[in-house]
Order: structure tokens, then C-alpha cells, then sequence
């Protein structure tokens, strides 16, 4: 072992009796996986299986080992976080360092955090390319600590936001325009994106963050930093498009496929707007919040293909927050001549015939979070106009729960985890 550079991680997972034990190699970001090995643990008088176990002249007392190598590089990480180690997505405690901060950035405070499905698709790898160890979160509100010498919009003390990403080229037309997001060279995402400084950019499950001044955002004093957590994705995903297709004009009507974190947020923003708001959904248990918290003014069960049929013609626009597979066509019916089915969520495959476009001029659009303009109007507004997301504020020792919750869209609507009052 190289001190200085390599550390030993371990976790042990109770309900699975099993023992993690990898070493990462913090010079490539890279954790190696040495052999694995059964050995005794004696504080549990057994003997675990070590699935990334180290070969080393210990393994007769394992536990004398790692109480050895765990201390060699300990006391040099600046920063606490909860990270997934591999495709398993199981997140635990991990100390790393955080890049100095430069003339134009600002160190933020982590006070709170939002839990977004991203969080369990780069935890668990769901799309190949995750780097390991893996600090997720991009919906990250805190309070700013520290300036840079050039810093010129933010001060020590403001509540400041920071969303999906914190940096992009800053020269391109996109990035000119406010539209940082659609950046020609590629942004650099919040977590797992390659930073400035070359090294794995880590996300808000962690105590501090240092960002450049322009991804982040201002937050209103009046405004709740946890209720500020979920509009760095899920409110600017939906706001984006609503401002894109003119969605805010009083008396037209807005379908809302899916009632989810994004899609709570569309029904908030288009009462607000002033229209008619009719949710989507597969699920019945959903109607008398979509109706009577959120004040949509209608609800269809999707698969009841007599309702769907009656509203033919109808919307204006329709945001289709749900990632799962729709029947295109039929949703296209429903717009009237000239409307606007936006996309904000992944479904495995877009599939409609050419006519159910051509014949009412109708169009589909797609559409990720914000630019940095956008994404400050759009907190601007909600302070304004009292927009609050409905939030589960949990620990972060409940971050594997609320994740597996997520997936089993067992929420309502947005859980975000409480940094500043847990992580210590």
C-alpha cells in the first residue's frame, strides 16, 4: 500500500453478513478490486467472506489489518460525503478532498440535498459509465462559506443552489445565451463528470462544495433551502419547457403524464400559470391529491381508453414526465391543432405514425433541465408567487431507503435529505 494514495474502504453490510473491502487508488479515481478471501472477523467470531478481499500476511486476523492500513492516509480528506462503491449503489460514509477554490468560485455549506432518480441510475450504474467511488446528489442548497478573490454576484452568507451541472465551456452561442445546459462542448455534470482540475466531480450528499459562481444560484432569505432542494432538477426540468413552448398563458390547458417529482411541480407551475391542468396517470390511488392538494382540475386514468377518448382535442400542451413507454398516437389526439407534447422523462422508444403530427400541426419536443438564466427566474418566481414543492425531509442515514423508495415510487413527491442536521 502506497501511502497517500491508496486507501482501504470498508463496509460492513449486517442484513447480508457480508464484509467490503476494496482499496482506491485516489491518484486515477479508479478503486481496484484485489482477490477475494475468506476471513475471521473477531469482533463477530466468524469467519466473512472479504468479496473484494485483500491479500495481505494478515488474513488470520483480518481485523488487525484493516485497523492498521484504515488510519495510514486517514485525517487528510476535507470532506464527508455518502458514496457508492460499486453497481450495487449502497452508499456509506466516505471522506474525500475537494479541489481548492479558485479566483471565481465559491465553497458552499451543504445544508440540504434532493434525491432525484439520477441518484439511482449512476449509483447503480444503469447506464454503464459510472465512476466509483460515486457521491451522487444535484439538487443542493446551502449557504456560502468562502469567495474567491473575484467573485462579484455572491457574498459569505447567501443561500445559494447549485442544479445538474457546474461547468460548460462559457464561449459557445448556447452558453452566451444563459442556455448553459445545451453547451456545444458538453456541460460537466454535478457528480461523476470530469472537473476542472481533472478529478471526479462529487455530488451534494456531502458536507461542502466548492463551484464556480456561475452554475450557482441565489436563493431568497425568505425561501425555504429545503424547499429550494428539488427545483435544481425536478422544477427547472418542467419550467424549461413551459417557458420554451409558451405554456404560461392564462386559459390554455396543460396535460400532465405522470405524478411523480417532475410532474407535481408542472401541476403546481400551470395552476400558477393560470391553466387548465388535467393529470395523467396509471394509478387511481393518485386522484384525490392530484385533485385536491395540488388542485389539478381534472384526472384521467390513463388506460381507461372511454375517458381518453373524451378528451380529444382538448390540451394545448402536454409535459410527459414518466419514463415508462406511452402510447404516442392517443396522446397526440388529445392536443388541438398546433399543440406541443414535450418530453422530459426517458421512455425506451418514441413511436407514432407520421399522420397524427402532419394533420393537426402538431409537434413533440424534448427537453433537459435549464440554463442558468432560466433556472434563477424560475427560483425568483416561486419565492415570489409561493411555489413550494411537497418534500419528505429524511437523514442521511436514510439515503439507501429513500432511494429504494424511489424506486418503488413510494413518495410524495420529493424526498431531500437534511445535510447540515445529520451528516456528521
Amino acid at each position: 500500500m502506497t501511502e497517500g494514495y491508496l486507501k482501504l474502504i470498508f463496509t460492513h453490510i449486517q442484513n447480508l453478513n457480508i464484509v467490503l473491502l476494496t482499496i482506491e487508488d485516489r491518484r486515477h479515481s479508479i478503486p481496484t478490486h484485489p482477490r477475494s478471501a475468506d476471513v475471521f472477523w473477531p469482533e463477530f467470531g466468524r469467519v466473512f467472506r472479504l468479496e473484494n478481499g485483500l491479500e495481505c500476511p494478515y488474513l488470520g486476523e483480518a481485523h488487525k489489518f484493516l485497523e492498521l492500513n484504515m488510519t495510514s492516509d486517514a485525517g487528510n480528506e476535507n470532506c464527508l460525503g455518502w458514496a457508492a462503491r460499486d453497481p450495487t449503489g449502497f452508499l456509506s460514509p466516505y471522506k474525500f478532498n475537494r479541489r481548492d477554490i479558485g479566483v471565481e468560485d465559491i465553497s458552499i455549506t451543504i445544508t440540504h440535498c434532493g434525491v432525484c432518480y439520477a441518484d439511482v441510475a449512476w449509483t447503480r450504474n444503469i447506464q454503464g459509465h459510472s465512476k466509483y467511488p460515486l457521491v451522487p446528489g444535484h439538487e443542493i442548497v446551502g449557504i456560502v462559506k468562502s469567495v474567491g478573490s473575484n467573485v462579484q454576484r455572491l457574498k459569505i452568507g447567501d443561500h445559494v443552489g447549485v442544479g445538474t451541472y457546474v461547468n460548460s465551456c462559457r464561449e459557445c452561442d448556447n452558453c452566451n445565451d444563459g442556455l448553459e445546459v445545451q453547451c456545444s462542448k458538453g456541460i460537466v455534470l454535478t457528480f461523476d463528470g470530469i472537473d476542472t482540475d481533472g478529478t471526479i466531480t462529487k455530488g451534494g450528499y456531502s458536507s461542502y462544495i466548492v463551484v464556480h459562481e456561475r452554475y450557482c444560484y441565489k436563493i431568497p432569505e425568505n425561501y425555504p433551502l429545503a424547499s429550494a432542494a428539488p427545483l435544481l432538477c425536478a422544477g427547472i426540468t418542467v419550467w424549461t419547457p413551459m417557458m420554451s413552448h409558451k405554456m404560461n398563458q392564462p386559459g390554455k390547458s396543460l396535460g400532465v403524464i405522470g405524478l411523480g417529482g417532475l410532474g407535481h411541480m408542472a401541476v403546481k407551475f400551470g395552476k400558477s400559470f393560470g391553466l387548465k391542468v388535467t393529470v395523467f396517470s396509471t394509478s387511481l390511488s393518485k386522484k384525490d391529491e392530484a385533485l385536491n392538494l395540488l388542485r389539478a382540475d381534472n384526472f384521467i386514468i390513463s388506460s381507461n381508453n372511454e375517458e381518453m377518448k373524451a378528451m380529444e382535442k382538448s390540451l394545448d400542451f402536454i409535459i410527459n414526465t414518466a419514463s415508462g413507454d406511452i402510447p404516442f398516437d392517443q396522446y397526440l389526439s388529445l392536443l388541438k391543432s398546433g399543440g406541443v407534447l414535450s418530453l422530459v422523462g426517458f421512455p425506451s422508444e418514441v413511436k407514432f405514425h407520421p399522420a397524427s403530427l402532419n394533420l393537426g400541426m402538431k409537434s413533440i419536443s424534448g427537453s433537459v433541465t435549464g440554463g442558468t438564466k432560466q433556472t434563477q427566474e424560475m427560483i425568483d418566481y416561486c419565492a415570489k408567487h409561493e411555489i413550494y414543492p411537497n418534500i419528505e425531509i429524511v437523514p442521511i442515514q436514510y439515503a439507501n431507503e429513500a432511494l429504494e423508495r424511489l424506486i418503488k415510487k413510494d413518495i410524495k413527491y420529493r424526498f431531500v435529505i437534511d445535510i447540515a442536521n445529520s451528516l456528521k
